[in-house]
């Protein structure tokens, strides 16, 4: 066999391969190990820096997601004072008869004490005088309640009957289920972010399977006076674009969260805590309640919005009602 690679090529390449090897000194061979050595420690150098750019590049980047959200809150938190502002300036109203005229009281002088009159008084005149006394206790108005004459307590203005007096939120359905005495109507848990769920009965087996409920956010009316539907309590009403064929769940914009308001720019949310029915606020507010060309609902016109995430939508139903 070694005869036979010395006849070869591949025989004469090994055999100057080991007379190399043979020939190369100590010195050689640790002179090229350290070569080898000192390579490896640039290398390691480098992926080094590179670890530590890469570290840097990853903190930059969660800084600006940080700086973003902080933006985005802060931002609304400007949007609630301001409302706050609007709410206040609405809210706090003074009578003109209420007003002191400071310039008035300045220029009346001191007139001292006022002089009793010690004389003895005839009967006659003491009768009257009770006469008068019983007299002042008729007219004198019940306590808490405004004088005829325009004095008395002062009373806060109600504020206008627009969309700020209901309360839109965003919830999660957390379980929805076909009601047990009635076949046209779910029985909804819903989360509105107030620790426990509330319970809603929607109309809408006829146009949406009940599976495309379950862990869907939606927008409520929170403020609705609590009413029995079928042996059902009911604390809330699903907002819906709705036609006589078709009824679509009105979707809040993407990154809501349950207990989220919905807000109408131009209109101060100030919700009643609870609807009275017998003033009809809803009802006077439902027909301005659409969606637009772009399948937003509106108020008048006016985007329903959630502050640093965007508007709500209908899935496709535009110029239609919502109720």
């Amino acid at each position: 066999m070694w005869s036979f690679l010395r006849k070869t090529n591949l025989g004469r390449i090994v055999q100057n391969t080991l007379y190399c090897f043979k020939t190369m000194t100590t010195s050689e061979r640790l002179a090229k190990l350290e070569t080898r050595a000192i390579t490896a420690e640039e290398i390691i150098k480098t992926l080094k820096n590179e670890v530590e750019e890469m570290k840097k590049l990853a903190i930059q980047q969660s800084s600006g997601a940080k700086v973003k959200q902080l933006e985005a809150e802060n931002e609304q938190l400007k949007l609630e004072i301001q409302q706050w502002k609007n709410n206040l300036s609405r809210l706090v109203s003074v009578p003109s008869s209420n007003k002191v005229n400071l310039q008035e009281t300045v220029s009346k002088p001191d007139k001292g004490p006022a002089e009793v009159d010690t004389s003895p008084k005839p009967q006659a005149v003491v009768d009257q005088d009770n006469c008068k006394a019983e007299k002042k206790k008729k007219e004198k108005p019940a306590d808490g309640k405004k004088s005829k004459s325009g004095g008395g307590n002062t009373t806060v203005e109600e504020p206008p009957v627009d969309v700020g007096r209901l309360d839109f939120r965003v919830g999660r359905i957390i379980s929805a289920k076909r009601h047990p005495d009635a076949d046209s109507l779910y029985v909804e848990e819903i989360d509105v972010g107030e620790g426990k769920s509330r319970t809603v009965v929607s109309g809408l087996v006829k146009f949406v399977p009940v599976e495309e409920l379950q862990d869907r956010l939606v927008v409520l009316l929170c403020n609705l006076k609590p009413v029995k539907m079928r042996g059902v309590t009911s604390e809330a009403m699903v907002m819906c674009a709705s036609t006589p064929d078709k009824v679509e769940v009105l979707c809040p914009p993407e990154g809501c969260i349950p207990g989220d308001q919905v807000h109408v720019e131009g209109y101060p949310r100030l919700p009643d805590p609870v609807l009275n029915p017998k003033k009809k606020i809803f009802e006077t507010v439902a027909p301005d309640l659409k969606t637009n060309s772009e399948r937003v609902a509106t108020y008048k016109g006016v985007p329903f919005s959630v502050p640093g995430k965007g508007v709500v939508t209908a899935p496709s139903l535009v110029q239609v009602n919502i109720k």
